[in-house]
């Protein structure tokens, strides 16, 4: 297999703009209802005591996400006719829409809601890293959207030396159950484990 391809997001500049996923649903032209890259706004932390005195650690980010094509992809593992296929290339889950059938399993499985259901076509689609423009030598059209920059794709073991972050947010599925091809550098006050979230919640 060639080198795993995913995303690195710098969740610490996000503005919760929302151009990357309008950039994905204009070019993908998705009906209303359907997002592939979706931008959510997540809080942590409370009040605290020190001393006598009451301290808040409350704080808010925003987290960009689309499909994250899984090392362990829980939407191919389910999908009853081979439609959700993992490509040897790259590792971009794609769906092969001849075969679909649209019974929303990979929908149901997928813990990041990932896999969209186009009701004008009866299919599922969802987030191929814009394979398209890629085949052309251009870059996701999320990665170009993004005002800030804040968006990069390219094989992940590359992503991890020279950007890090970590697989988890507070408000993001446990990492380990399918192993996200995504890194985030998060916000301040945002959760880096699952294990420190649960100590947060």
């Amino acid at each position: 297999m060639g080198k795993q391809l995913g995303f690195h997001i710098d969740s610490r500049y996000c503005s919760g703009c929302k151009t990357c996923q309008v950039a994905c649903k204009d070019r993908a032209d998705l009906k209303v209802g359907q997002l592939w890259r979706r931008v959510y706004m997540y809080e942590d932390g409370g009040w605290f005591k020190v001393g006598a005195a009451w301290r808040s650690s409350v704080a808010s980010y925003w987290v960009g996400i689309s499909c994250n094509h899984c090392e362990n992809p829980k939407c191919v593992d389910i999908c009853p006719t081979g439609a959700m296929q993992k490509r040897e290339e790259d590792g971009v889950v794609m769906v092969n829409t001849d075969l679909c059938v649209g019974c929303r399993s990979c929908a149901m499985a997928c813990p990041y809601d990932a896999p969209q259901y186009n009701p004008d076509t009866g299919k599922m689609g969802k987030c191929d890293a814009c394979s398209d423009r890629r085949a052309e030598g251009k870059r996701p059209v999320c990665v170009d959207a993004c005002p800030f920059q804040l968006i990069t794709f390219g094989p992940m073991d590359e992503l991890e030396k020279t950007k890090g972050g970590t697989p988890w947010v507070k408000g993001m599925a446990d990492p380990r159950l399918t192993r996200p091809s995504l890194l985030i550098n998060p916000a301040t006050g945002a959760a880096r484990s699952p294990q420190e979230g649960k100590g947060n919640q």
